[in-house]
């Protein structure tokens, strides 16, 4: 049998411009369409430039109204996703930017160790996958989802529709905002970005100054040590704000994961830490290819997260009293 051919009529913005290039205005136009794979599929027309505006305008108006935040997410892995979607859930109000310098979110979150694609959930962390809606295999103690990407894409889902969260990807967090607030503490205060591709960059150019965003907390989920890991870890020993870093001690599953969940905090003012960078924040042992750690120690952090915000009067995304 042939397959069904739609005959549909839809309702495209034309695009007209002035002189210069910049908007005049938009007029509706009808279309015919036809999806029909027997080699007479037709799509509405477009321009080059529809395409490109349609990009540039959506992504500035984000990149404008987030330069203020109330909650800046750095790193789109397992505990970062898990915080972010947490957060959103509990708090539709607040508005969640996740910082992740790497083009394809996720993480670790993509295999499950050695370049195999299980995933290994140990209980209680179970009942996120339930929550979200990821399959599994029960063995008892611990659970298997077939291939973490399914976990991983999943979660990436449910938090990108989240009206309240956006994400900009391949975004690299180059420093921390930190000023000194009503107390005279030194308080983290938002962060400073740049294009990753940019970051990675700077020795083979002169100037490639960096953007803001400012928020009255930062969680950072950079991960373990490596390219851009432990990035606020370290970086809270070169400002002064931390003596130095525990740094990750070896692998050890049934002390790591506790660990990790029972220690994730506000690490200093404004920085609450989650994941595997509090491994070397806090020198505790590495977990290795089980993710139930990161789940938890994501939810945790959206708890610590709004138990600082509670505690706080921000003005304009900065704390005041």
């Amino acid at each position: 049998m042939a397959p069904a051919q739609t005959l549909e009529t839809t309702r495209t913005d034309a695009l007209n411009t002035n002189g210069n290039g910049t908007l005049k205005g938009l007029s509706t136009t009808e279309f015919d369409v036809l999806e029909n794979y027997e080699g007479q599929y037709r799509f509405a027309p477009i321009e080059e430039a529809q395409v490109s505006r349609a990009m540039i305008k959506r992504y500035f108006e984000t990149m404008y109204e987030r330069a203020i935040s109330d909650v800046v997410i750095v790193g789109a892995g397992s505990s970062g996703l898990t915080c972010a979607y947490q957060l959103a859930s509990m708090r539709p109000d607040l508005k969640i930017t996740i910082v992740e310098a790497n083009v394809a979110p996720g993480g670790g979150a993509w295999l499950g160790g050695q370049l195999m694609t299980p995933m290994i959930i140990r209980k209680p962390a179970d009942g996120f996958l339930r929550e979200i809606g990821v399959p599994y295999e029960d063995e008892g103690a611990y659970v298997v989802v077939k291939h973490a990407a399914l976990f991983t894409s999943t979660l990436l889902s449910r938090v990108l529709a989240m009206p309240n969260v956006v994400m900009m990807n391949a975004t690299a967090v180059e420093d921390l905002i930190i000023h000194e607030d009503h107390k005279g503490q030194q308080r983290v205060s938002g962060v400073v970005t740049n294009w990753t591709l940019v970051a990675l960059n700077h020795d083979t150019q002169s100037c490639m100054d960096p953007n803001t965003i400012t928020a009255p907390v930062i969680v950072s989920a950079t991960g373990h040590d490596g390219p851009m890991g432990a990035f606020s870890a370290k970086r809270m020993v070169s400002a002064g704000l931390l003596k130095e870093l525990g740094n990750m001690r070896g692998l050890d599953m049934n002390r790591s994961e506790p660990a990790i969940v029972n220690n994730t905090r506000e690490v200093a003012p404004g920085l609450v830490m989650t994941g595997m960078e509090l491994s070397e924040h806090d020198g505790k042992n590495r977990m290795g290819p089980t993710f139930g750690g990161m789940i938890a120690s994501g939810i945790k952090a959206a708890h610590e997260t709004l138990r600082v915000l509670d505690s706080v009067t921000v003005v304009r995304g900065k704390v005041v009293a």
